[in-house]
């Protein structure tokens, strides 16, 4: 695969449902403290180059944001890194806790 894919929050449920991605988060540090999808992992320039190295490329990820703007380059640049699967949630966190809320 050369490039991510956008998906809906359906088709994310789903796919988490199925396919056990790592969900990564690339807000603010703060923003995923208060509230964030459940068993995400919180990524950012941080941490970026440990996740890079511990991670198998053939894992599925799932990248969500604030709106799912910023969910989109990091997914782009997560296919650059060469990973076989990246999808972005369109309408990023705040359509998901729209749909599934968030405790």
């Amino acid at each position: 695969m050369d490039s991510f894919s956008r998906i809906s929050i359906d088709q994310a449920q789903a796919f988490i449902t199925q396919s056990n991605p790592v969900i990564l988060d690339v807000r603010d540090a703060q923003a995923f403290q208060t509230a964030a999808i459940a068993g995400a992992v919180h990524l950012s320039n941080d941490n970026i180059q440990r996740f890079l190295a511990d991670t198998a490329r053939d894992q599925p990820l799932l990248v969500y944001c604030y709106h799912g703007n910023s969910s989109q380059s990091a997914a782009q640049f997560l296919i650059e890194q060469g990973f076989d699967q990246v999808l972005s949630i369109e309408g990023g966190f705040e359509a998901w806790r729209q749909v599934y809320p968030i405790s």
